[in-house]
């Protein structure tokens, strides 16, 4: 990051708690200068000497330290961002009706900073009608949410409510500031203004029968920090996930859902007619079944071996080259697990003839990279093949370098 800014961490009691160091030490690792408050019922869970470590500040808890210095509004002034993780039922509630009964709550309505937060709670307690209109209030007064997410909660239960992984909170803060008119890396914000933009990502997944698919491991991230960042810098931004299973940022309120290779190749056309920008980041299956199969394959009833037979599926990006319009860009992407640097170039020059894009993303695919994790590493080739740009970090900061090539063409 170019530039660096407050952020307040806020910390509510629930047992999601311990998830806010990596929250808080992924923003210190940025740059960042980031102060924790704490509530009473927060530091139950997790303790002030972990959080002052991490964040290499002092965390406040108490809303009569520092009086003499009007410290429970001197520290919401100060920010340029306030976070909210985890945000449990009664923060959510508090939010809602102006409450300032601890620091926290101070702290936030003292601030003018935008605000974000990432609510965590039993499912039941989610879906509760007080906690749905008082997230709908929060969500009409510009709050950003994050999650929750589903799966496994505290103790047996399974359910919406769990919060959103930490790089998933982090990638939509550092949106939010860039929408705020601050720097979420080296692009420049506004850059892409009244711009349209369609952004696949994630991977397709083709059935065999109601049980099964062929499909592949990306999850989508790269693809949703693209869209992140695009909207962030002022783009009208249609997402189109194929499977994704990452969290999609709050702000990005155009999404279609695809599961198949003809269905993303359907939305994508559709979507693409009006398009300014084409970034094809899904992960496409080349081939399907000829036969989807109406009950489950039985291994009684195939035996020790199994045949299927594949037929290929489209070409989405070639197709969307040949049927652009006007001075549309369109955008690739090569995953390849060549291991190889020179034949790994040799490969992805290959494939941006074939396809004819203004440029291809090369990025190296692997059982601990490229697909399902936090980081990536990519080069960006142009219409004539040369290296245009390089970038290795996380995908959002990779999303901003991929940007700054497409919007300074």
């Amino acid at each position: 990051m170019s530039q660096h800014r407050t952020i307040v961490v806020g910390i509510a009691g629930g047992i999601a708690a311990y998830k806010a160091v990596s929250v808080v030490r992924a923003f210190v690792l940025q740059g960042h200068s980031v102060h924790v408050v704490a509530t009473d019922a927060a530091l139950r869970f997790i303790g002030k000497p972990t959080l002052e470590a991490i964040s290499r500040n002092p965390v406040h808890s108490d809303l009569y330290e520092g009086v003499a210095e009007v410290r429970h509004v001197a520290i919401g002034q100060s920010a340029d961002l306030i976070v909210i993780a985890p945000a449990t039922a009664n923060t959510i509630a508090k939010l809602a009706t102006g409450l300032a009964d601890d620091l926290l709550g101070n702290a936030v309505l003292a601030s003018t900073a935008p605000l974000v937060i990432a609510p965590a709670m039993h499912t039941e307690m989610w879906n509760n009608p007080a906690t749905v209109a008082n997230i709908a209030t929060l969500r009409s007064r510009g709050v950003t949410i994050v999650g929750p997410g589903s799966g496994r909660l505290t103790g047996s239960d399974t359910g919406p409510g769990r919060m959103s992984e930490p790089d998933e909170i982090v990638e939509a803060a550092t949106a939010v500031l860039a929408t705020e008119g601050r720097d979420s890396g080296s692009g420049t914000v506004g850059d892409l203004a009244g711009k349209r933009v369609v952004i696949s990502a994630g991977g397709t997944r083709e059935p065999l029968d109601p049980v099964r698919f062929l499909g592949n491991r990306s999850s989508g991230k790269q693809g949703v920090a693209l869209a992140t960042a695009a909207g962030a810098r002022g783009a009208s931004v249609t997402l189109i996930g194929a499977n994704l299973e990452v969290a999609v940022p709050d702000g990005l309120r155009r999404t279609i859902n695809v599961g198949t290779t003809l269905e993303l190749q359907e939305a994508m056309d559709e979507a693409a007619r009006e398009a300014d920008l084409v970034i094809m980041a899904a992960a496409v299956a080349d081939y399907r079944p000829t036969e989807v199969r109406q009950g489950k394959i039985r291994k009684e009833e195939t035996g020790d071996t199994l045949t299927l037979e594949l037929v290929k599926n489209p070409d989405i990006l070639a197709g969307l080259v040949a049927t652009r319009s006007g001075n549309q860009l369109i955008v690739g992407f090569a995953a390849e697990t060549e291991p190889d640097d020179d034949r790994l170039l040799e490969i992805g020059r290959a494939k941006l003839v074939r396809k004819g894009c203004d440029f291809l993303v090369i990025n190296r695919v692997g059982w601990q990279e490229g697909f399902a994790v936090d980081d990536n590493r990519v080069l960006v080739l142009d219409r004539g093949g040369d290296i245009v740009a390089e970038a290795a970090g996380s995908k959002m900061s990779v999303a901003d370098r991929i940007l700054d090539v497409v919007a300074g063409t």
